[in-house]
């Protein structure tokens, strides 16, 4: 082999063995960047959050909670602190369905509310008896400030392909013969709307728990 093939042919080799250090140089470099199983962050487990409904009939406590449906719970414990829902009423009672209340005053008046909220029913909880929802419209991003507590399991309500369903945020932890005692009140018609109580069962508050 004459001396140009011979430089021809090493200059090769060496351009190769360089190439394949720096390849090994590259994945070498990628897995010191991977983390290791003690640097990979576990998801952050939020408190659950605790309020009572102090109502004409008794009161309701209820835990709400944050890691399953974190907007619907932010914007409830917001009407909370307002104060707004001092003063509304449970205003539409179905004795096997679920009582109703949070937006609307003993003279059948709507309170103005913040804006509607995205809907979180696809959270994992179920509207099973004793848990806490949100009302809404036919639409599903429409929940404002109106809640409802279950007080049967309303599956039909949960979701699932083709039915958005209602967000479960929250569970009662006492006082569910208190919703039992409101879901038996004699109900009617009053300004067109039915299945409203014939006596009002005042909110005197909701408030957290200390």
């Amino acid at each position: 082999m004459r001396i140009s093939e011979l430089v021809l042919a090493g200059t090769v080799l060496f351009l190769a063995a360089c190439g394949g250090q720096e390849s090994s140089n590259n994945m070498n470099t990628m897995e010191d960047l991977a983390p290791t199983p003690d640097q990979i962050e576990e998801p952050k487990v939020l408190p659950m959050e605790y309020v009572t409904i102090e109502t004409s009939m008794g009161n309701i406590s209820l835990e709400l909670d944050p890691n399953a449906a974190p907007i619907t719970v932010e914007n409830f414990l917001s009407y909370v602190d307002q104060g707004f829902y001092d003063g509304t009423i449970f205003h539409r009672v179905i004795s096997n369905f679920m009582i109703q209340g949070g937006g609307m005053t003993p003279d059948g008046g709507r309170k103005e509310t913040s804006a509607p909220i995205i809907l979180e029913s696809d959270n994992g909880l179920s509207n099973s008896q004793g848990t806490i929802a949100m009302a809404r419209t036919n639409a599903p991003n429409s929940a404002t400030a109106q809640f409802f507590i279950n007080v049967t399991d309303n599956d039909f309500l949960n979701f699932a392909p083709n039915n958005p369903g209602y967000a479960v945020f929250g569970k009662v932890v006492s006082g569910m013969d208190v919703v039992n005692e409101i879901r038996q009140v004699e109900t009617g018609v009053f300004q067109g709307m039915r299945d409203w109580p014939v006596e009002t069962v005042e909110i005197i508050s909701v408030k957290r728990d200390s």
